[in-house]
């Protein structure tokens, strides 16, 4: 072999090095704008965060529009997954989702498992009990059994409380099994136990609302582990959104005061390490 050919041989092996580097220096941003589309989960059917519109069938809520919202500011179009309830976690992880976008509360036990953004607003699990019930605080239902969906941040509260939790795969289930004396009563969101209290006043047996929160809980985005630069883009977008007034356009237009759940939105996008609240497990 010549000098020449020997020098040639060397500088195709470190520019394959070189192009092996960048390969495992890729990260899960550069990935999201080179295919130009943003892999979302969101839950598959609870509204009014992410549901099929009973006539186009395609998702809407809150959450997908979130997602769409995000998306636009990358640069990028979101692709929608439904998602279970406890499947929120799980897909994040596997990178089968580039991220949850399904009012998905900060754990410590989630946290050890994916990264959260700034939180987008603090949210509250709540108890919803037959209208009948005397109980008025959480207190008076430590030991009984409370209803739930499965994974949830409100399945933790019920345990927190000492009570017994009933789990389900989607909130329905959960609705039906305070109505047919399977659980003294539900807990969920706050918007979620307003829908349902509200319906039950003209179908099945009416519920009331524990005044009383069970848990606070900051709701950000979830993202996998160890991927910083999607994490401060995630972050760095949420803020301008905020800034804009774009955060509180989607709020109202799903929770807002012409809303049936009639909330005003006053939360800001701050790290995490401002807000004073006890993390659940």
């Amino acid at each position: 072999m010549t000098v020449k050919n020997h020098l040639s041989k060397i500088g195709l092996l470190i520019g394959l090095g070189l192009l092996g580097m960048g390969a495992a220096q890729a990260d899960q941003l550069q990935d999201i704008m080179g295919r130009k589309e943003l892999r979302c989960g969101t839950f598959s059917d609870v509204p009014p965060f992410a549901a099929p519109d009973a006539k186009t069938r395609e998702m809407v809520g809150f959450d997908v529009d979130m997602c769409n919202a995000i998306a636009k500011r990358l640069g990028v179009t979101a692709k929608i997954t439904p998602l279970s309830v406890e499947a929120r976690v799980p897909e994040v992880k596997l990178g089968r989702v580039d991220v949850t976008i399904a009012n998905l509360a900060y754990t410590l036990g989630r946290a050890e498992q994916i990264q959260f953004s700034d939180p987008y607003y603090l949210a509250k699990e709540m108890l919803a009990v037959k209208a009948s019930d005397p109980g008025s605080t959480k207190a008076d239902f430590k030991g009984k059994r409370i209803a739930s969906t499965k994974g949830s941040t409100s399945e933790l509260s019920i345990k927190m409380n000492d009570s017994e939790p009933l789990t389900f795969q989607d909130t329905g289930s959960v609705y039906m099994a305070v109505q047919q004396n399977k659980a003294v009563g539900m807990v969920a969101n706050t918007m979620t136990i307003t829908k349902l209290v509200n319906e039950s006043k003209t179908s099945g047996t009416e519920l009331k609302m524990i005044q009383e929160p069970m848990a606070f809980q900051p709701i950000g985005v979830g993202m996998k582990k160890d991927e910083p630069a999607l994490l401060a883009k995630i972050n760095e977008t949420l803020v301008a959104m905020d800034k804009a007034g774009e955060i509180n356009t989607l709020w109202d237009k799903w929770l807002g005061p012409n809303t049936e759940f009639k909330m005003v939105r006053t939360d800001k996008v701050v790290p995490l390490t401002e807000l004073k609240f006890t993390p659940l497990p």
